[in-house]
C-alpha cells in the first residue's frame, strides 16, 4: 500500500484510511453470509417496536404514556438505543477479538473503538429510510426542530467515543466486566425514555433521568417529530454528564493502553 493511497504511518491520513477498511471489513464480514443483509439492521428495532405497540396499544392501555403515533414514538428512540447497545456491547470485545492485529500493528489503539462506532453508525444511517416511512404514512408532523436530529447523532457518537475508551480497556483487564456490562445495558434500556418519554417521569425523578445522557438525546430525536417532549433539563445536564464520560474514557485510556498491551 503506497503512502499517497494511505497516507503516511502517524498522519491522520493513515489513520482515517485504517478506519475506513477496517469498518468496510466488518459490514462485508456481517452481511456476506446473510440473505436478508440491510434488513438485520432494521429487523431488530421494528420487531422491538411492533411487540411494544402491541403491548401498550392493543393488549394494555399506555394511558397518557408516550404520544401518537406510538409507533414512530417507539421507533425514533429504539432505532440509536440499538446504535448505542450494540456498539457498547462490541466495546467489552473491541481489543480481544482482534488481539493479533493490534499487537502487530502501529495505528493508534484508539481505532478499534472508533470503528465500532462507525460501523454501527452506519447501520443505524442506513434504518433512517425506514422511519420516515413510518412516519410518513403515520400521519406524524415535522418541524424545524427535525434539525436537531443531526445534533444527537453527533452527540451520541461522542458520548459512546468517552464509554468505549472507558469499557473496552476495562475489560480486558477485568473479564467480568464484559457480563457486568451486559446487565446494566439491559436495566439501562428501561430506566432510558424509550418506551415512554421524559416528561412522563415523575417530576421528583427528573433530575435522576436527566443525569442519563440518553434522555437528552432522544429527546433531540424526538423533538422533529413530537415538538412537545423537548425539555431543556436533560439536554443541559446530560451533556454535562458526556463531557465527564469523555475525560474520563481518555484518562483511562492513556492510562491503561500499556496494561492492555501485555495482556493482550
Amino acid at each position: 500500500m503506497s503512502h499517497t493511497t494511505a497516507g503516511a504511518p502517524g498522519t491522520p491520513r493513515r489513520y482515517f484510511h485504517s478506519l475506513w477498511l477496517l469498518s468496510a471489513r466488518d459490514l462485508r464480514v456481517r452481511y456476506a453470509t446473510s440473505v436478508l443483509g440491510y434488513l438485520w439492521s432494521v429487523l431488530d428495532p421494528l420487531v422491538m417496536s411492533a411487540i411494544y405497540w402491541f403491548v401498550f396499544t392493543q393488549v394494555f392501555h399506555r394511558g397518557q404514556v408516550g404520544e401518537q403515533p406510538y409507533i414512530v414514538f417507539l421507533i425514533t428512540a429504539l432505532l440509536p438505543w440499538v446504535w448505542f447497545n450494540t456498539a457498547v456491547g462490541e466495546f467489552t470485545r473491541a481489543f480481544k477479538k482482534d488481539a493479533r492485529l493490534i499487537r502487530s500493528t502501529a495505528i493508534p489503539r484508539s481505532i478499534w473503538v472508533v470503528r465500532v462506532i462507525l460501523t454501527k453508525g452506519l447501520e443505524f444511517t442506513f434504518a433512517i429510510p425506514v422511519l420516515v416511512l413510518f412516519a410518513v404514512f403515520a400521519g406524524a408532523q415535522a418541524n424545524w426542530s427535525l434539525l436537531l436530529f443531526p445534533v444527537a447523532m453527533i452527540w451520541q457518537t461522542v458520548l459512546l467515543f468517552g464509554l468505549g475508551l472507558l469499557v473496552a480497556p476495562l475489560c480486558v483487564l477485568w473479564s467480568d466486566l464484559e457480563r457486568t456490562t451486559a446487565l446494566i445495558l439491559r436495566a439501562l434500556f428501561y430506566i432510558s425514555p424509550i418506551i415512554y418519554g421524559f416528561k412522563d417521569l415523575p417530576h421528583e425523578l427528573h433530575f435522576l433521568g436527566a443525569l442519563n445522557p440518553l434522555s437528552g438525546i432522544f429527546m433531540l430525536y424526538r423533538v422533529g417529530l413530537f415538538p412537545g417532549q423537548w425539555q431543556p433539563e436533560p439536554v443541559i445536564i446530560g451533556a454535562v454528564v458526556t463531557v465527564v464520560f469523555l475525560a474520563l474514557g481518555l484518562l483511562t485510556f492513556r492510562s491503561l493502553e500499556r496494561d492492555v498491551l501485555k495482556e493482550l
